[in-house]
């Protein structure tokens, strides 16, 4: 028997990549989890001098091993190309120094393309594998960035629909244009009078909803996810550390087998487990830097053991890190109580009826391999400017990562990467306000011409494009009404 995916809940049925990726959510509310993480079946030295998809596929064909090698290859071939402005794909960059790993070269410019460039083909050809009939109602909320880009990857894809909400005021004013703008006849876009957990939840609740899938189930439609609450979002995700390690190989500046850490801007948790479950495959990682903002409840976690989502919700300037409830720590925790779903899940029904829970020594032990550091705003705006002066511009996000990474530094001098998720064009109006405050103006565009002056980077047709496109869709919903919004769009009301 190859690897099977199960819940972290305690759901004993065992699943295939491909079933858990259809399913998106485990029916008891799970996460689905590998039963093991596999090892890399070939030498890493072996990798270096190959491209990105050649690494995909040694990484994804142990994690998917119900798709077949054409299977596979051909949903790289479809993610892998020239929606990317460049060949690389995830360029690994030297500046002022330091390594930054640019995952925002994708169509919507941030990090999420990565894996959402192949999920809508990995989804589709599991459809076929499955011999399922129904179409897919993938439904996300987002934080900003996931929403776009899950847009933009299912749009017109056949036998979908997709429904993202997101926090109407908590997003830029970048992204929040990019998504109401979206087309394709199977997209809609709600913005929730509430916060991004409370869309979180809201999502959750409905992929929960026993007579909600029933109604769904009558009109021939089944429920899915693109968040990285999917397994086939968070495991292509792997393939840029493993990427990045044999790039750092390649360049000279590791040996192999040489601890290599990463510093991760997190908010939901799935990018910085990607790179645990990147090392537990053999991948020589070193420590795993949780970079968070002024919402520091994975901060406080991993100093203290205890996850209180009880504080106040701060809105930042790196919006898509404003979360108090990271869905992927669960797998973490999973993980970390030895892979027992009863104890798991006893710790996820404390948090949602106490908004907090503790973990023991052991569990602490074994998450040995985080350290948590926060940047309150006037360091993420210091560390822009820093970077500004040596000829990087940087965004928000990778700032705060940035930030944290020569804060660990001071203590710990491996050679590490920054993963910088977003492009600066996303969040203009703070990016120049770090560098100068008279840069801002009232019109995103004329400061993207700005930035463009001042990076020396071209504007990305991600942002050119807004500037003509309509808006399409204008609703917005309390967040009790999100199941209503849902129903009335899919002719169930």
């Amino acid at each position: 028997m190859g690897l099977k995916y199960t819940s972290t809940r305690g759901d004993k049925k065992q699943y295939s990549a491909s079933s858990a990726i259809i399913c998106g959510l485990a029916d008891d509310g799970g996460l689905f989890v590998p039963d093991h993480i596999p090892s890399l079946d070939v030498a890493l030295s072996s990798l270096v001098g190959k491209g990105y998809k050649d690494i995909a596929y040694e990484v994804l064909k142990l994690f998917l091993d119900d798709y077949t090698e054409d299977e596979l290859k051909d949903c790289i071939n479809k993610a892998y190309d020239s929606k990317f402005d460049t060949d690389e794909f995830a360029p690994l960059v030297k500046k002022d120094g330091q390594y930054f790993l640019e995952l925002f070269h994708g169509p919507t410019i941030a990090f999420k393309d990565m894996a959402l460039s192949i999920l809508p083909h990995l989804l589709t050809c599991a459809l076929v594998k499955n011999h399922i009939d129904e179409k897919v109602v993938i439904m996300t909320a987002t934080s900003g960035d996931t929403g776009k880009a899950a847009l933009a990857a299912f749009a017109n894809v056949k036998d979908t629909k997709i429904i993202v909400y997101y926090p109407k005021g908590g997003v830029s004013p970048i992204q929040e244009r990019q998504m109401v703008t979206q087309i394709g006849d199977n997209t809609k876009v709600v913005g929730v009078t509430g916060n991004f957990d409370d869309c979180q939840t809201g999502v959750k609740k409905m992929f929960n909803d026993g007579a909600l899938k029933d109604e769904l189930a009558s009109k021939g439609y089944r429920f899915s996810s693109a968040n990285s609450i999917n397994i086939g979002r968070l495991i292509p995700q792997v393939v840029y550390y493993v990427y990045s390690y044999v790039k750092m190989m390649e360049f000279g500046e590791i040996e192999e087998g040489s601890p290599l850490n990463f510093t991760v801007p997190t908010g939901n948790f799935g990018n910085i487990l990607a790179a645990y479950y990147a090392k537990h495959m053999g991948v020589p990682i070193g420590k795993l830097v949780c970079a968070s903002n002024i919402n520091n409840v994975l901060y406080d976690f991993f100093e203290t053991g205890t996850y209180d989502r009880n504080r106040d919700f701060i809105l930042t300037s790196s919006p898509s890190m404003d979360i108090l409830i990271s869905s992927n720590l669960e797998r973490l925790i999973y993980h970390s109580v030895g892979d027992d779903p009863q104890k798991n899940a006893a710790l996820m029904k404390e948090l949602t009826q106490t908004g907090k829970y503790t973990v023991d020594e052991s569990a602490r032990k074994v998450m040995d391999d985080f350290v948590g550091i926060y940047a309150t705003e006037d360091q993420v705006f210091d560390t822009i400017r820093r970077y500004s002066k040596a000829g990087y511009v940087i965004d928000t996000h990778t700032a705060v990562a940035a930030y944290a990474n020569l804060e660990y530094r001071k203590k710990d001098d491996t050679v590490s990467v920054v993963v910088s998720t977003a492009s600066p064009y996303k969040f203009t109006a703070n990016v120049l306000k770090a560098i100068d405050e008279r840069f801002v103006s009232s019109d995103d565009f004329e400061m993207a011409d700005k930035l463009c002056s001042i990076s020396g980077v071209p504007i990305p047709g991600a942002i050119s494009s807004l500037k003509d496109a309509k808006i399409l869709h204008d609703t917005v919903c309390e967040v009790e009404e999100m199941k209503t919004t849902l129903k009335d769009w899919l002719g169930l009301a």
